[in-house]
């Protein structure tokens, strides 16, 4: 195990502030004479991952790359150094938000009709002002409505590697109209 390839990547994974990609480290490597295969970055990370298993710091591989993160075990104990005043994700949201995770690509118009409610063009901006989706294109109808999928951002965000990571939905288990009347009378 080359011990400063594993220094230089722990390292840069402090020091981005963000997820980094494997050919990200490379060329970084490269461009500053280091010479480090794929394979060799991976072991390095494992290497890391290892080092850090009875810490309060673990290496997390998400959609935009690798990173340093401290575990959830302890954000509690760090809630406390941040004033954090980010405004709230409101029900409203966090249902349009789900909507565009589970069933992307989406137009307002099907958030609309799964939800039974009105889209505010609010709650979409706020999506995008997120980085939590984008318009990944537009549907071929009268009036070319958006398209819109969510990013790489709301998945790290999540601490997800991609979108079929994200919990199943709950089975809805549909009663006959007819039983509820029998049940009532």
């Amino acid at each position: 195990m080359n011990i400063n390839l594993v220094n230089s990547i722990e390292a840069l994974l402090f020091g981005a502030g963000r997820p980094i990609r494997l050919s990200e480290m490379k060329n970084i490597f490269e461009n500053n004479g280091i010479e480090a295969d794929l394979s060799d970055i991976k072991k390095s990370l494992n290497f890391l991952e290892e080092r850090y298993a009875n810490t309060a710091i673990e290496v997390q591989d998400v959609a935009s790359g690798y990173r340093l993160q401290i575990k959830q075990d302890h954000s509690a104990c760090l809630s406390s150094l941040w004033d954090d005043k980010t405004p709230r994700i409101s029900k409203a949201l966090m249902e349009t938000i789900s909507i565009i995770a589970y069933k992307q690509p989406v137009t307002r118009g099907d958030i609309e009709d799964i939800r039974g409610v009105t889209v505010s063009t609010r709650s979409i901006r706020s999506l995008l002002e997120r980085n939590w989706v984008k318009v990944s294109g537009y549907r071929d109808v009268p009036g070319r409505p958006a398209l819109y999928v969510t990013t790489k951002d709301f998945l790290d965000d999540l601490n997800l590697k991609n979108i079929s990571e994200l919990p199943d939905l709950p089975q809805i288990i549909e009663t006959a109209e007819n039983d509820i009347f029998s049940q009532a009378v």
